[in-house]
């Protein structure tokens, strides 16, 4: 499209000089605040899933750690356990927005703590509440980070005005450097510009979602798994 536009504007001389110093403000600096939102967006998420992790192995170990409770019960909250870390991973990386079959998953922990009250000590049940808070917390804030994108209006204002700048840009470099220079250098700089641009703006969108596995700068889940 900038290489078009250029060419047109070299073919039917249309050349102006307008201050792009606003045009560039309009673009340069919603770009750069979605970009930091966007990597903010990842880093929480990092920090959830450390803790979510955390959470978890040590809820799995206050039960493991527990005598009363026979190597049967034990095996099949290891089991829980794992299938909670599992279901919450697989929820992140797919596009669902339903937690029905996550919500049951982690639901499992508290039957099980029900059915097995005899064998478990009040302050153990305190301790274990406790964690399963952590984890609902951190499994809360990370489907919140899956469901809710920075603000789609300004990143449609900046696809809007990207595609929109060579229009304006390209003329006003033709009419900057001077019919008579090398037509190269024009076709340089707002090729350049443009890639650096379209460039930033697939930086954001790819930190927008750090679950898919599809950007060099996503969040590689499997490093968060129990049994890792």
């Amino acid at each position: 499209m900038s290489a078009t536009i250029t060419y047109l504007a070299y073919r039917y001389q249309f050349t102006f000089n307008v201050d792009l110093t606003l045009l560039s403000i309009a673009i340069i600096f919603p770009l750069v605040f979605t970009i930091r939102g966007s990597f903010r967006r990842r880093e929480k998420a990092l920090e959830h899933l450390s803790e979510f992790r955390s959470a978890l192995k040590t809820l799995k170990y206050f039960f493991l750690s527990s005598n009363n409770l026979t190597d049967e019960n034990k095996a099949e909250i290891k089991a829980i356990v794992i299938e909670i870390n599992n279901k919450v991973l697989e929820h992140l990386h797919s596009n669902s927005e339903s937690t029905k079959d996550l919500d049951e998953t982690i639901n499992k922990v508290y039957l099980f703590i029900l059915e097995k009250d005899e064998f478990l000590s009040r302050s153990l049940r305190d301790k274990l509440f406790r964690f399963m808070k952590d984890v609902h917390e951190c499994v809360e804030n990370l489907h919140a980070i899956h469901m809710h994108r920075t603000p789609i209006s300004l990143k449609a204002y900046c696809e809007l005005f990207i595609y929109v700048f060579p229009v304006v840009y390209a003329p006003t470099v033709i009419h900057n450097i001077g019919e008579g220079s090398a037509p190269w250098v024009s076709f340089l700089i707002i090729l350049l510009t443009e890639f650096i641009l379209i460039s930033l703006y697939n930086i954001q969108n790819h930190l927008e979602y750090p679950f898919d596995n599809i950007g060099l700068d996503d969040i590689h889940l499997d490093i968060f798994k129990i049994e890792r």
